[in-house]
């Protein structure tokens, strides 16, 4: 069975961040999951290069366009390399046969009466290379994306006729309600297309650094829009445009993008594949943003994340393992160092670091290193059982993109071997003569490990191979067949001693993230100015005690956790936003929450917040509210308070 398996393609305005390693790692990660299975496939990265946004980030630069983002493609290109990412082509937009695929779709789309000129007038953002009907502006100027200011700008354009597929689009999300996943963020798209949707501007005469029209047009004042560029990057990849030589591959299993970019993926995408009569990807998979140790990560906070620093400093599979399994796929997710260093200590280190060393100790003690699986049925019948119904499991979960349930039924494997040395107690059996039955316990064990270290071996393939070497055999798609499908044991081989896998982190080895203090300078604090502070601090909350309340005071609040399943502006209002919050009840809460200006509402769907749940509901602007949300408001502006980890629907807060 063919796959094929892409990232987004990265933009070359900057270099990689925590993110775009998050999407890779998801795509690495299926990619070699749909290989130990067998099935043929094609693993597609790459990095987008065109646009207003490079020209003048390379004239900021003062660097050729070209040689700019060659520099910074080649930097994407390197670290995937460096942290053994096993894709089977690196993309590029400036590559001469993408142009060719690209020019070859606008001939057609354009020849079906899909695409015509006219003239466009609007607000438009150079960050997002969007057009923004000014409904949709906040306060009548910003990005509803970004936040960046917008522009008025009039010029001749191309447009695609999107307007002509809403119908088929919203068809299509009907019949395949997983064509979006997680599922929850289909609603954000589907309200888009049931608003209407605009033909789209699908080329530029403002600026040259793009794809040129096609010869037969005669109309070289054009570039093209980067959207149309950039998506048709996945069948030019397979060979459209040229020779087709890898058009076997297409549709696409799974698309993984960014939750910023899923409209793009989720609507311009298959409306123009609809225009070229082809088919349609499988999937779209959009995940969350990352923060770190809950703030935002910016450039100015000085709180980016770098995702060669965090390999350098922790090992890129213990990287890969963190982030796959700290947050449920879809969800904003959120780098603590302190969340990392109890991954590894406690799961890695603990669970199965510490497992492979027990067998090999007692193996070395009890029988010279040899491991028998002979008697492990005759005495393991139920913890055979247990682990064959976790493996049935994990394939559906990865199916569903879930890598972090993925991996927390797989850590049941690690939970049943440590408890069969902990309630039978090989060492004893030995004492008491009972050999067979202490060498039994040792060999499930190990087979429990090689079973394991297969399922895990996509998401750490090194780490999993230091295990199988130990254990004398390969991880491929006969040990899978056999060992996992088939439920075959290991024959008889010698244990090989290996060093800790995952040695303990008592530290952290990065440096922590800045930290705000309140209420002092932005500059750091010399002595007096403390001393001062603090001193003002303790005359106040003198001044404050009548405000102080009981405790049980405090208890009569209800603060739950609420999941945000629907998010929309409110017309008219530049301050709110009604959204749709399960609270883990019969139905969802309608909360009306004045964030309009730190958030938009697609950037809501499927996060987490914390809620007053027992406030009296209120109407605002003609709409009933029912709670309100945790925020905390500086003069950096507002953030919703969140909790540091995923929890279930309606958790009590207190």
């Amino acid at each position: 069975m063919n796959k094929y398996i892409t990232t987004p393609i990265y933009y070359v305005n900057g270099e990689a961040h925590i993110g775009h390693a998050y999407t890779t790692f998801i795509a690495d990660t299926m990619a070699r999951y749909e290989r130990l299975k067998g099935n043929d496939t094609y693993f597609l990265t790459g990095t987008d290069e065109h646009g207003q946004k490079i020209e003048e980030s390379a004239q900021k630069s003062g660097k050729p366009t070209q040689e700019f983002a060659d520099e910074i493609s080649a930097s994407f290109k390197n670290l995937w390399d460096e942290f053994d990412i096993s894709y089977d082509q690196f993309i590029r937009t400036t590559d001469a046969d993408h142009k060719m695929g690209v020019q070859k779709a606008f001939e057609a789309m354009y020849a079906k009466g899909d695409i015509y000129k006219d003239f466009y007038e609007g607000h438009y953002c150079v960050s997002c290379e969007t057009f923004f009907p000014e409904t949709q502006l906040v306060d009548g100027e910003f990005c509803p994306d970004c936040g960046r200011a917008t522009s008025i700008v009039k010029e001749e354009s191309y447009f695609f006729k999107l307007s002509k597929y809403e119908d088929r689009l919203l068809k299509l999300y009907e019949e395949n309600p997983d064509f979006i996943l997680p599922r929850s963020r289909a609603n954000e798209v589907i309200n888009f297309v049931k608003g209407g949707l605009r033909d789209l501007s699908v080329t530029r005469t403002s600026f040259s650094w793009g794809v040129g029209m096609p010869k037969s047009l005669n109309d070289d004042k054009h570039v093209m829009y980067v959207w149309l560029d950039a998506l048709m990057n996945y069948i030019t990849a397979l060979g459209y445009g040229k020779d087709d030589a890898n058009m076997k591959y297409w549709p696409a299993s799974v698309h993984f993008v960014g939750k910023d970019i899923l409209r793009f993926h989720a609507i311009y995408w298959p409306a123009f594949l609809m225009s070229l009569d082809m088919p349609l990807p499988k999937h779209i998979g959009a995940h969350g943003w990352w923060t770190r140790d809950g703030e935002k990560m910016s450039k100015s906070k000085g709180n980016v994340v770098s995702p060669k620093e965090v390999a350098d400093a922790y090992g890129v599979e213990n990287l890969r393992y963190f982030m796959l399994r700290e947050v449920p796929f879809g969800q904003d997710g959120d780098f603590s160092q302190r969340a990392f260093i109890d991954r590894i200590n406690s799961e890695l280190s603990n669970d199965l670091g510490n497992l492979l060393n027990r067998i090999i100790g007692m193996s070395g003690k009890y029988s010279d290193f040899k491991i028998d699986s002979v008697d492990v049925e005759k005495y393991h019948a139920k913890e055979l059982d247990a682990m064959n119904e976790v493996l049935g499991n994990l394939d559906g979960f990865m199916q569903n993109l879930q890598t972090h349930r993925y991996l927390d039924e797989l850590w049941k494997l690690f939970a049943i071997g440590n408890g069969a040395i902990t309630g039978y107690e090989p060492w004893v059996k030995m004492k008491e003569g009972k050999v067979d039955e202490a060498l039994a316990t040792v060999a499930l064990v190990a087979n429990i490990l090689a079973k394991a270290s297969i399922m895990l071996s996509p998401i750490m393939p090194k780490t999993t191979n230091i295990i199988a070497d130990a254990l004398d055999f390969e991880i491929n798609n006969n040990s899978y067949k056999e060992l996992v499908i088939g439920k075959k044991l290991l024959k008889l081989f010698n244990i090989k001693k290996v060093p800790p896998l995952f040695p303990r982190v008592e530290e952290p080895l990065m440096s922590e993230a800045p930290v705000a203090q309140p209420n002092a300078p932005k500059d750091k604090v010399n002595g007096k100015a403390r001393e001062s502070a603090l001193g003002q601090e303790i005359e106040e909350e003198k001044k404050e005690d009548d405000n102080l309340i009981e405790i049980g005071q405090f208890f009569e609040t209800s603060l739950k956790i609420g999941i945000v399943i629907e998010a929309e502006e409110v017309p008219k209002s530049k301050k709110l936003l009604k959204l749709q919050v399960d609270l883990g009840e019969d139905k969802p809460r309608q909360v009306v929450a004045g964030i309009k200006e730190f958030y938009s509402a697609q950037s809501l769907v499927g996060s987490q917040v914390c809620v007053v749940a027992n406030l009296k509901p209120a109407k605002l602007m003609g709409m009933m509210s029912e709670g309100m949300l945790l925020a905390a408001k500086d003069e950096d502006g507002l953030c919703l308070v969140r909790p540091e980890k995923p929890k279930k629907a309606g958790t009590p807060i207190g």
